[in-house]
């Protein structure tokens, strides 16, 4: 049986906002990814599993989109999305249904012309255009490059995703699964409680905040007589100003904010939660080493 077995690593690239994350999440049938109509919603890459007993595992990584840098996080997060094509056995590449070809997906053709990995093209998003149009659409992209595939799809609404891991699976290579068969990720849970409470907060605040906060876990521990674990994260801003955007009126931001992360963290965790938020403000962490490091991301990772 296991001679049959494929097993290998997907990456999914695009543009920021272009449903890679919504797509995986889709795929796994888990929430693992956060996601979010602002950009640059990913910030590390994103590991998570898909098992098939009968066929093998495919293992996924969502990553930052791809884009013009304008600081050392966004140079960080491009590094990151950019050495994966090298590393993986097929690439998802996502772009929205259109006759024109962008900036930003000409800056993706030009990466894709130095690889030779698979690269199978979605569509996504074909809920928000008609159907006779897609047609046109394929065909203004299959013009540009020699795609493995083209997959014309709605990851929102799951239209046409559950051919993908049969179209995936043909450009595996023969191998043992590399995980378990129950490991959906393997995100440490303290990163994706962080990541569920920059979530809420990217749907709770003001466009220009978003981008400029991050939220680090100060203690998750587990009470000794169980049934509940203590949970207690700084939401970090650039700017006094932010601050008191997070917190609102009378704490009642954060106060939102607190109540939608805990509500998820409780359903992925399975456990009760109490959730204490507090925000500080570190000037310009976006641009500064030390900082990136210490909020998880790491340029040994990049």
């Amino acid at each position: 049986m296991e001679e049959n077995l494929k097993s290998g690593f997907v990456t999914l690239i695009g543009r920021p906002n272009v449903g890679k994350s919504t797509l995986m999440n889709r795929l796994i049938g888990q929430k693992i990814a956060i996601t979010s109509k602002k950009p640059q919603t990913t910030r590390n890459r994103i590991q998570t599993v898909y098992t098939d007993e009968e066929r093998g595992q495919i293992v996924f990584l969502d990553t930052p989109g791809i884009h013009k840098a304008k600081n050392k996080l966004g140079e960080y997060m491009v590094n990151v999305a950019e050495r994966t094509l090298q590393e993986v056995d097929v690439i998802l590449w996502l772009v929205e249904p259109s006759n024109f070809i962008g900036a930003g997906e000409r800056h993706i053709l030009e990466k894709l012309a130095k690889v030779k990995t698979p690269v199978i093209l979605i569509i996504n998003k074909t809920d928000t255009v008609k159907k006779e149009e897609i047609l046109s659409h394929i065909d203004t992209y299959r013009k540009e490059y020699d795609f493995a595939e083209i997959v014309p799809l709605s990851a929102l609404r799951g239209e046409n995703t559950e051919i993908l891991p049969d179209l995936i699976f043909k450009y595996l290579p023969y191998g043992p699964m590399f995980y378990d068969e129950d490991t959906v990720t393997d995100q440490p849970e303290r990163q994706i409680v962080a990541e569920i409470i920059r979530e809420k907060s990217l749907h709770a605040l003001e466009e220009e905040i978003p981008h400029g906060i991050a939220v680090t876990i100060e203690r998750m521990k587990e009470r000794k007589k169980g049934g509940i674990i203590d949970i207690d994260a700084t939401i970090v801003c650039e700017r006094e100003s932010h601050k008191g955007i997070i917190i609102g009126k009378g704490g009642s931001m954060l106060k939102k904010i607190g109540t939608n992360a805990r509500f998820e963290i409780e359903r992925f965790l399975d456990s009760k939660v109490n959730l204490k938020l507090w925000v500080k403000v570190k000037k310009d962490w976006r641009d500064s080493d030390f900082l990136l490091k210490n909020f998880g991301y790491r340029k040994d990772e990049a």
